[in-house]
């Protein structure tokens, strides 16, 4: 009572990308013995098995709310000339 083949029809899928993504993407795949389609392929049935994404998804910290807050008032502080210029030796020492 083995598997039935099923003959699965096809798609063609356009997503957009990065140029330096797709090449960095492509080398990787190639690297792996597989084309993108196959990488692609197996991220889709992984994705439908489990239901959802198979990795962790985050939010960079760089870009949270308490951070560019800061950042906008450094750029203000240094718009108003209320800084100092020192080395990192200075710094350091």
């Amino acid at each position: 009572m083995g598997r039935e083949l099923r003959c699965m029809s096809q798609t063609t899928m356009t997503i957009r990308i990065d140029d330096g993504l797709k090449r960095d993407f492509d080398k990787v795949c190639a690297d792996l013995g597989m084309p993108m389609s196959t990488a692609i392929n197996i991220f889709a049935k992984k994705v439908v098995r489990e239901k959802r994404i198979p990795f962790e998804v985050s939010v960079d910290p760089f870009y949270s709310e308490t951070n560019i807050k800061a950042l906008k008032k450094s750029i203000e502080q240094i718009k108003s000339g209320k800084t100092v210029e020192m080395s990192l030796e200075d710094l350091e020492g």
